[in-house]
């Protein structure tokens, strides 16, 4: 089955990456323009995409360079790497993919006798593929079991329904709250306790019901549906996302060539923050920098892109260029 998976901020990628393409500036939220100097990578660099998806941003890039690249993509979903099999055959001068965490990038690129990489892109954002199609519970609009793993459930046994069925109730409004900045955490995580208890809770659709009505009228009638937030904590828990993000974000900065640039596109506050004090650290001028920040504020999508895909809405986009 072809992705159905929409690459959010494709050409301000394709652009931060330092390939030579029509050269655009950029909205952000303020409203203000922002624009960075291009880099003078020839044909032939490397790319690593930590987070494969749909291969989207990994066909654009082959496309800017003509097929003169080297692609390297990772996806933890072994369903992510098969549809980019067939997507990227023939668009580059060699495709690796591998079905691997981009927190053990080292790894693949040693197993590969890859040395450095000119340019990493991390994207965030949970792909539509899985949201849509993957049957594991990741969305509370449709009735799926209470899974949230990004790899095949037969191979991590530690899911969303472990944390939901199993966990304290303490432990679970701890992670509602902490991963999911949900201000109603404790009555949720009360709401789901007194309901186990009558019987296990198995898929998404019934959690998202038990949510919504744990929670105020008020809240339950806003802008977003009240089980975002707690959805997005169990998956980031499920999954140990920010761990993995910490530890992909050393060994991507390790693994890039000098002058090379690493993009990260995030989609909530926790992960931005992380992006964020990771980039301020390798560009600190106290002592001798490593890195150059190349975005002063955060790339956002464009209000034509908003129109057209709305899971754009929240993404931010970070460039650091290494230059020792």
């Amino acid at each position: 089955m072809p992705s159905i998976h929409e690459p959010v901020l494709l050409h301000e990628v394709v652009q931060a990456l330092g390939l030579q393409v029509e050269s655009r500036k950029f909205q952000v939220k303020s409203q203000e323009k922002q624009d960075f100097r291009l880099g003078t990578f020839d044909s032939g660099l490397i790319y690593l995409d930590g987070t494969l998806g749909g291969a989207g941003h990994a066909l654009a890039m082959a496309k800017a360079l003509e097929g003169k690249l080297t692609i390297i993509g990772l996806d933890r979903d072994p369903q992510a790497i098969e549809r980019a099999q067939e997507a990227l055959k023939g668009k580059a001068e060699k495709v690796i993919l591998e079905n691997e965490d981009f927190r053990n990038l080292d790894k693949v690129l040693g197993k590969h006798g890859i040395g450095k990489v000119d340019c990493i892109l991390l994207d965030l954002g949970l792909s539509s593929d899985e949201l849509e199609t993957s049957g594991r519970g990741f969305s509370f609009l449709r009735d799926e079991p209470l899974q949230m793993t990004f790899g095949d459930p037969a191979q991590h046994p530690f899911t969303a329904s472990t944390i939901v069925n199993g966990w304290k109730e303490e432990d679970i409004a701890n992670v509602i709250y902490a991963y999911g900045e949900e201000r109603y955490a404790r009555r949720i995580a009360k709401a789901i306790v007194l309901r186990r208890r009558e019987k296990k809770i198995e898929t998404s659709v019934e959690l998202a019901e038990i949510i919504k009505s744990s929670v105020p009228a008020i809240y339950r009638n806003g802008r977003i549906h009240p089980a975002t937030r707690t959805f997005q904590a169990l998956r980031i828990a499920v999954n140990d996302e920010l761990a993995a993000l910490k530890e992909g974000l050393e060994k991507a900065w390790d693994a890039l060539d000098k002058k090379g640039r690493l993009a990260v596109i995030s989609f909530h506050s926790l992960e931005d923050r992380i992006v964020k004090e990771f980039f301020k650290e390798k560009a600190k001028r106290q002592k001798e920098a490593q890195g150059i920040i190349l975005t002063k504020k955060p790339i956002t999508a464009s209000l034509e892109e908003i129109s057209e895909n709305p899971r754009s809405r929240s993404a931010k986009l970070r460039i650091l260029e290494k230059i020792q």
